[in-house]
Formats: structure tokens, sequence, C-alpha cells
């Protein structure tokens, strides 16, 4: 079974992303903030994290990339960046820290699906 952490302060994406992604071959695990994604990240070694960049607190989205993508355990792990902030110097800072694919919100679904089961395969 597939594993994906969604990362983002937003509950009602969190839940979106949960019914549009979760199937029987696919279990999805959900974090508010980037420290409750590193924490998430190291007990249940998803197979894919979907991460904002804009959320409160002490860590941004783009600092806990770069502390997944430092940490051995987690820096194989792919990540695709969904977020707000669709500007260029966002999405090169993202591409460069390791994610592997960068999508703005709003987003096609079809499309995010399209680019996880690739992530996946």
């Amino acid at each position: 079974m597939k594993k994906i952490l969604v990362v983002d302060d937003q509950e009602n994406l969190r839940q979106l992303l949960q019914l549009v992604l979760g199937s029987g071959e696919r279990e999805i695990y959900e974090a508010e903030s980037g420290e409750r994604a590193i924490e998430i990240a190291h007990t249940a070694e998803p197979d894919l994290i979907i991460l904002d960049l804009v959320m409160p607190g002490g860590m941004d989205g783009l600092a806990a990339l770069e502390i997944l993508k430092a940490d051995p355990q987690t820096r194989r792990c792919p990540v695709l960046v969904l977020t707000a902030w669709d500007q260029l110097e966002e999405r090169e800072r993202a591409l460069e820290s390791g994610a592997m694919e960068f999508m703005a919100k709003p987003f096609d679904l079809r499309a995010l699906q399209q680019k996880v089961s690739q992530l996946l395969a």
C-alpha cells in the first residue's frame, strides 16, 4: 500500500485530497504544519509528500522541505509542492530545495491525480 503525507494548514484541502487520492491502495496521512510533517514522515515513511509552502507557525513548507531533503531517512521521498505561492522565485526555490513537482492553487484535480500517479510509479 502506497502512503501519501498531505501537509497543509487548511483542513478542508486535506480532506479533499483524502477523498480524491485515497483509495484501497493508498493510505493518506495528514499534517497541519511543517513540524508535524517531519514527525509523521519519520514514523510513517511515506512514498510521497504533498507540501504547502505557506503555513502558520515557526516552520513554513520550504523550511520543512529543506529538512526533509537533508535527512537520510526522508531524502529519497518525492515531494510535490502544492501552494498558492505561484511565483517563479518560489517555484525555483522549491525545486532547488528538492521538490520533484510544483503545482499552484487553485489546481486541476485530474492533473494532480496524474502527477501523484507518476510520482508513485
